[in-house]
Parts: C-alpha cells; sequence; structure tokens
C-alpha cells in the first residue's frame, strides 16, 4: 500500500512547501482539499493548473484526489450538482489525479430511497464525463451514509466503473460498522482509505495515529488479508480543530505507525 496524507491538515499551505513535508516525511501522495480558500481549487486557471502539474511532477509525489465538496444527494435540481462534479473532474484531470472525491449530503427530511436514487443519478451522469477524462468519481462514507452498506445503497444504483467509494475509516466506525462488514460492502468500489485518529465518539478532535480508538490495525489487517494494495491516506481534520496539534510535527511518527501497521499485517 502507498501513502498520502490529505492538505486538510495544512490549511492555506503552498503547494511547494506540502509537497517538501510529503517528500521529506517519506509519503507517496498528497489528497489536495479543493476549497477556494486553498492555493488549488476548481476556480483557477489553466496556468496555475498547469503549475501546480508541475511541481508534483518535480517533487515525486502523486496527486491522489481532489477532495469536493460537492453533495450529490443533496434535495434541489441537479444540474447545478452535476456542473460542480464536472468541475472537480476537470481539475483532477489538469493535476493528473486518478480520484475525485463527493459526499452524500442528504437531508434528514428525505426518504432513503429518493436521496439515493437522487446521488444515483447525478454520479451516473457525471461518470461519462469522468471517463472521458481518465477519472474517478469516489463517495466517501460520510454523513448522511456514513457506513458501507449505505453508501452500497447508492453504488449498486449507479453501476458504473467510473464511480466508487472512498472509505473513511472514522465515519464507519461511529457508524457502528467493523472493518471486515465495510470492505465487504466496499470492497468492488474501494478507491482508497482514509485514516485518521480520535479520542472517542463524543470528541473527534484529530489526534495523531495511533493514539485514538479508531480501528486503525484492524482495518490494515483486514484489506491485508484480502490481498488489497492501494492508498491509506492520513486526513488529519486541522482546518476544523484550531486546537489540534500542528501535523508537520507529526507527519514522521503518522507514517512509520502506518508501516509499522502495514508490516504487522503482512
Amino acid at each position: 500500500m502507498k501513502l498520502a496524507f490529505s492538505t486538510l491538515g495544512v490549511p492555506g499551505m503552498p503547494l511547494p512547501d506540502v509537497l517538501r513535508l510529503a517528500s521529506e516525511h517519506g509519503f507517496h501522495g498528497v489528497e489536495v482539499r479543493a476549497h477556494p480558500e486553498e492555493p488549488v481549487h476548481p476556480g483557477i486557471g489553466a496556468a496555475e493548473r498547469a503549475e501546480a502539474a508541475a511541481r508534483f511532477k518535480e517533487a515525486g509525489i502523486e496527486p491522489l484526489c481532489v477532495a469536493g465538496y460537492a453533495r450529490v444527494a443533496t434535495p434541489g435540481p441537479d444540474e447545478p450538482v452535476i456542473d460542480e462534479l464536472r468541475g472537480l473532474v476537470d481539475l483532477a484531470h489538469d493535476l493528473g489525479a486518478p480520484y475525485i472525491r463527493v459526499f452524500p449530503g442528504a437531508d434528514a427530511e428525505q426518504p432513503a430511497a429518493d436521496a439515493d436514487a437522487t446521488a444515483a443519478r447525478r454520479l451516473g451522469t457525471a461518470a461519462e464525463h469522468a471517463a472521458d477524462a481518465g477519472v474517478r468519481i469516489l463517495l466517501e462514507t460520510h454523513d448522511s451514509h456514513r457506513t458501507g452498506a449505505a453508501a452500497l445503497r447508492i453504488l449498486g444504483l449507479v453501476g458504473h466503473r467510473q464511480v466508487g467509494a472512498l472509505w473513511d475509516v472514522m465515519h464507519t466506525w461511529l457508524g457502528g460498522e467493523q472493518p471486515s462488514e465495510t470492505l465487504a460492502a466496499l470492497g468492488p468500489y474501494l478507491g482508497y482509505v482514509q485514516v485518521k485518529d480520535i479520542a472517542s465518539a463524543e470528541d473527534t478532535t484529530p489526534l495523531a495515529l495511533g493514539a485514538g480508538v479508531l480501528p486503525l490495525t484492524e482495518c490494515v489487517d483486514v484489506l491485508s488479508r484480502h490481498g488489497w494494495d492501494g492508498w491509506l491516506c492520513w486526513e488529519y481534520e486541522k482546518r476544523w480543530y484550531d486546537s489540534a496539534r500542528p501535523l508537520p510535527g507529526l507527519l514522521r511518527r503518522g507514517h512509520d505507525h502506518l508501516l509499522r501497521l502495514l508490516n504487522d499485517s503482512a
């Protein structure tokens, strides 16, 4: 498995500094948070995109994913959501990233079947554009569909190879799903896995990997047993928690912890 981290952990940091951190601490890739407050997002122009792609190539670091904020099950007209998906796909293509990340985002008032159908319809439409661009759309286990079983309800309706899943280990754990159950649901669709750690279900302030309660050992073990060899990406949610320790000082420890888990599971 290859290791990456998300720029959510270093909010606003210039891309050259992010890539230097990745290189210095042994990470193979970077998940790019595609928000307007970040240096790289769908609103930047062709020259900025080309420069960003060149910087990744020069650093020898892979752009793993353009992590967007489109909510595919949200109520309302389809076209704005599909346009947002296409914009994320275009940015990923220009950077050379194989994936974009999207959220479910259904409202609590929506009937589950309606939310699933809405998300599947939009993802299926955007999948054709993604196929042309060579980019895969990944639905994250998050918010209204935080377990693998819930995400599978949408993915099964889409039925397109360019639409898959991103397994966020915190959300599936909060949803009461065991790692073996998540992999059983998402295995055929799995793009990559986001790892993190927290103190408890009540306190989700990000911690160093291995310092909290999330079942990282079990997740790596079940992936290894099934021969999965994709990416593990550390999503340290510093942007949402001012009190969290700065990520740069934790990167080496996090990298080494993941390597130990991988070695122990081999």
